[in-house]
Parts: structure tokens; C-alpha cells; sequence
């Protein structure tokens, strides 16, 4: 790969819950993503159970040693691929999950951290929290930081990304016009948050979102590929397709000459301040939820 990348986004809908179903449709965009000649292939948040699959949880949720996961990692190749799954963990606990996938083998998993429950979105209600924040390497001067859908709504996920290492954000979406309520614009929401990201931190962003409906959702597409300077490189449609684009790595390093954050960010402050409101307020009403 060297210093430069090229990437894809697959967007497209997924059947509610039937897994086999939408492995055979995962494997149809890989080989379309060989085919491209791409780096790394992004799916979206569920990919393989769709954003209603939960309520099958029993049935479409996969171990990680799952062999339609191998499967779906012997076809990768070279090429990096990441798809959304249910993952059943130790103890019967579910997580929405994106596992990356390479070379035949399940290499990274990220399990989503911050489960939004507001709206018509219900996720706390049948899925555990993540607990980390890291990335994975793609090579010496990529790694990426994954961060499913909500988890982006917290910059202090996407920060702790960086902080880590990313030189690249991938977030898989699963967002619907309607999602959150009537007044606020998701399409124009997602749009401004990834461009954020990637100025901010002088990293490439990649969002893939589905498309479709599904129950009573309308799911937008609107999936992006953005520079390190925060400029859309590709935007998808609403429908199903595949759009791609080429990263280089010397961009990441203009970009985060000229604007260093991850170089000034005080990890040792933000620390030791968090350490002292802890110490001083204990949790803090607000994260409580205690009335006034």
C-alpha cells in the first residue's frame, strides 16, 4: 500500500435478520472491491443483520469464530474489509459490532461503545456496551480508528481515536432520516461531523451509511469519503453503490502541520481534571440523571 490508499464504501440495503442472505450480498461487494483494485472495503453499522436484525438477536447473532465470517475474510484477500455484525460475546452478552477483515482472518473487532437510546433508536435496550477505544493498522503509516455510528456523537471517543494513533476514522452508520425526530437533520448532521473530524484532526474520514427502508426508517445513503482537510471526495446517492477514492499520506502530514492537533492535545491534563471532578463531585448530576 505504501503511502497512499485506496478506499471504498459499499452502501447498500440489507434483508432484516437473514445473515446467509446478506453474506452472499457481502461477498458480491468484495468481489467488486477486488475488482476496483481497492485497499480497504467499508460496509455499513449491521451490515449482515440489517438495523431491525436485533430484533432476531437470537438467532442472527454470530461468535466471532463464526465460519460465515471466515468465509467472508477468506474472500477478502489483500483487500481490508470491514462489516457489521451482531457478536456474541462471553456470557451470553451482545454487542453491535464491526469486524475487520483480511487475508483470511478476523483481525480487529470494535463493539460499539455509546448505544443511543432516544428517538426511535432503542439500542440500549438489547445490546452491552463497548469498553475501549483503540485502532488497527492497514501499514506503517495507516491505522485507522472504527467508531460505529453513535459513538462519533461523543467526540471523547473519536478524540481517545486519535490519541491512539489514527490516521484515519472509519465510522459504518446505520442512519435514518427519521431516527433521532423531525427537526433534526440527520443527512446535514452526518456531513458536517465527518468534515469536522477530518479538518480537525488532519485525517481522512470515511462514513457508510445503507440505504432502503426498513420498518420506520428511511435510511438516506449519503456515504463519504473526505481528506485530511476536511474536503468531500466522494458522496454517494441514496441508492446502492459503490464509491471509491484515493488517499495519500503526505496530505495527512500537510495537514497536521499546519494544524497539530493531536500533537497539543494534554492528555496529562484532561487526566488529572477528570481524576479531580470525580474526586470533588463524585459522578456528576448530569451524568446521573438526577433531578435538580
Amino acid at each position: 500500500m505504501g503511502r497512499s490508499l485506496k478506499v471504498g464504501v459499499a452502501q447498500f440495503a440489507s434483508a432484516i435478520g437473514d445473515v446467509d442472505a446478506n453474506l452472499e450480498s457481502h461477498l458480491a461487494w468484495i468481489a467488486e472491491g477486488r475488482a476496483a483494485g481497492l485497499d480497504l472495503l467499508v460496509m455499513p453499522e449491521v451490515s449482515l443483520t440489517g438495523h431491525f436484525g436485533v430484533e432476531a438477536l437470537l438467532d442472527a447473532a454470530m461468535r466471532r469464530d463464526d465460519p460465515r465470517l471466515a468465509r467472508l475474510a477468506a474472500a477478502c484477500g489483500e483487500m481490508t474489509v470491514i462489516a457489521g455484525f451482531i457478536e456474541e460475546g462471553r456470557g451470553a452478552q451482545f454487542y453491535n459490532a464491526a469486524a475487520v477483515l483480511r487475508d483470511g482472518r478476523l483481525v480487529y473487532i470494535h463493539r460499539k461503545v455509546n448505544l443511543p437510546s432516544y428517538g426511535r433508536l432503542e439500542e440500549g435496550k438489547h445490546y452491552a456496551a463497548g469498553r475501549f477505544v483503540d485502532n488497527f493498522r492497514l501499514d506503517d503509516d495507516w491505522a485507522a480508528g472504527l467508531l460505529i455510528c453513535a459513538d462519533v456523537w461523543n467526540p471523547a471517543l473519536a478524540h481517545l481515536a486519535f490519541l491512539h494513533g489514527a490516521t484515519l476514522l472509519i465510522c459504518p452508520v446505520s442512519s435514518g432520516v427519521e431516527a433521532v425526530g423531525i427537526d433534526f437533520d440527520n443527512p446535514g448532521g452526518w456531513a458536517l461531523t465527518m468534515r469536522f473530524y477530518a479538518m480537525m484532526y488532519g485525517a481522512p474520514a470515511i462514513m457508510a451509511n445503507r440505504t432502503g427502508t426498513e420498518r420506520d426508517l428511511t435510511f438516506w445513503g449519503g456515504s463519504r469519503i473526505i481528506d485530511a482537510f476536511g474536503r468531500e471526495l466522494a458522496v454517494a446517492g441514496s441508492g446502492e453503490e459503490l464509491v471509491t477514492a484515493a488517499l495519500d499520506f503526505e496530505q495527512v502530514r500537510r495537514a497536521r502541520h499546519l494544524l497539530p492537533t493531536v500533537r497539543d492535545s494534554n492528555i496529562g491534563l484532561v487526566h488529572r481534571e477528570t481524576a479531580r471532578l470525580i474526586e470533588t463531585l463524585g459522578v456528576p448530576d448530569f451524568v446521573r440523571g438526577d433531578s435538580m
